[in-house]
């Protein structure tokens, strides 16, 4: 009988350095967590610690038992005795990230073992074979996926590989403000008139029907806070690539067709233009997590880093709603409405601006009047509770089904501010440069 694959000393030492540096936390969760652990003494008191750190309590010896013997279980994991000797099993906490691999890498062997077993299964079950193929793709894909380490990127490091790629691609081709602005600056003159700019510990959400420009508008304003605001600006994009973002980015700072860019379609003077742009945006302290499948817990974890790491001021999420609670099984609005909260109480620990994307319910395009309002949020009406500021985006060509290439007015609807005024600020937005432009400036060029 062959060992089901485990390595409890790395467990030991793992939840032992955390106890000696807490502070290692938040670079643990990020690699494993409570469900990897093997030994179920060690999995009830790491489950703790994940607590303890989620609800920024110390984490310590007295803590973690205090926490245990409130829930029932210091006496299952070996008493305090147990939890002491942990402590005592490294000397240093210098290689914490070393033993959340070794713990991680174990539990996905047992991932494995598990779904070869229910393979093996379905294989036995005379089942149609392409149900069975599809089903073990899906399977160990997912496994793979989780394996996967995939985290934020300096955009100084990610423009040199992407320019690499636009070079190729554009080879192939030619071969065949101040003010009364007390927040982090927009860089729009008329929204920040109305807001005063982004204001750190508040949750900004911005809201609109798919295909209306969130993710751009979020972009041409983390782009300028960077720029204009000189802020450090962190972006988790869980629907595109670091890669796709930079591209808009890099259109939208050359004013370039990003249709062009995607197929290398470029002339020497839109390239001297996107080189222009690179070097503008070389100088920006935007740092990019492109992590898809984001948890709240990790989602912390990471910002925690990069506000001790790159000092951010804003952070923007897109989009809400790809955000889950993992294995848990709450009703979507329940999970919506704790993953709102959570990003409400990040942005007050941290004091940095969270801007958080949302989608609208379907109940908007049952109206003659077709502007966002309060109440179509979707799937949680937290969002408006916790929200600070709630910015709608409208485009009365959406409704049109006229998607042309040429630049059009977008209605960005106030609809909610704490502390300010609601009401409209008219911009302009070019789909080819994924560009918004204040309507006067847009005139000028």
């Amino acid at each position: 009988m062959k060992n089901v694959p485990s390595n409890i000393e790395a467990e030991q030492a793992l939840i032992g350095s955390i106890l000696i540096e807490p502070e290692k936390m938040d670079q643990i969760v990020s690699i494993v967590s409570s469900s990897d652990f093997y030994d179920p003494r060690n999995k009830y008191i790491f489950r703790v610690m994940e607590e303890l750190h989620d609800q920024g309590q110390p984490i310590d010896i007295i803590s973690v038992c205090d926490r245990l013997r409130d829930e029932g279980l210091l006496d299952r994991v070996g008493g305090e005795l147990y939890v002491a000797q942990l402590a005592d099993t490294v000397p240093t906490a210098a290689h914490a990230e070393v033993y959340a691999q070794i713990v991680r890498d174990k539990a996905i062997l047992r991932e494995l073992i598990a779904a070869g077993s229910q393979i093996v299964e379905r294989a036995y079950s005379d089942s149609d074979v392409e149900e069975i193929l599809d089903e073990a793709e899906r399977i160990v894909f997912r496994i793979a996926e989780s394996r996967a380490t995939k985290t934020y990127v300096d955009i100084r490091n990610a423009l040199t590989e992407v320019f690499e790629h636009l070079e190729q691609l554009r080879e192939k081709h030619l071969k065949g403000i101040a003010g009364l602005v007390t927040g982090i600056p927009t860089g729009f003159k008329k929204l920040d008139e109305m807001t005063s700019g982004f204001h750190k510990s508040d949750l900004i959400i911005i809201a609109a029907r798919p295909s209306v420009g969130k993710t751009a508008f979020a972009l041409n304003l983390a782009k300028n806070m960077a720029t204009v605001g000189e802020a450090s600006v962190g972006i988790f994009s869980l629907e595109m690539s670091k890669e796709q973002l930079i591209q808009r980015l890099l259109c939208m700072e050359s004013l370039v067709d990003l249709q062009k860019v995607r197929r290398g379609w470029l002339s020497d003077e839109e390239w001297k233009r996107l080189v222009a742009g690179a070097s503008k945006l070389m100088k920006a302290n935007i740092i990019i997590d492109d992590e898809s499948n984001l948890e709240p817990r990790v989602l912390r974890a990471k910002a925690r880093r990069m506000k001790k790491e790159y000092n951010v001021d804003a952070i923007f999420i897109d989009y809400l709603q790809l955000m889950n609670l993992g294995d848990r099984r709450d009703s979507r609005q329940q999970e919506i409405s704790e993953i709102s909260r959570s990003l409400k109480l990040l942005a007050r620990e941290l004091d940095i601006a969270i801007v958080a994307l949302s989608q609208l319910s379907r109940a908007v395009e049952q109206r003659e009047d077709k502007r966002p309002r309060l109440s179509d949020l979707r799937e949680s009406g937290a969002i408006e509770q916790d929200a600070d500021v709630v910015i709608f985006l409208y485009r009365e060509e959406y409704y049109k089904k006229q998607h042309v290439d040429l630049p059009h007015e977008t209605e960005i609807i106030i609809g909610k501010q704490r502390n300010g005024p609601i009401g409209t600020v008219t911009l302009m937005f070019n789909p080819s440069f994924t560009n918004f432009f204040e309507p006067d400036v847009f005139h000028q060029e």
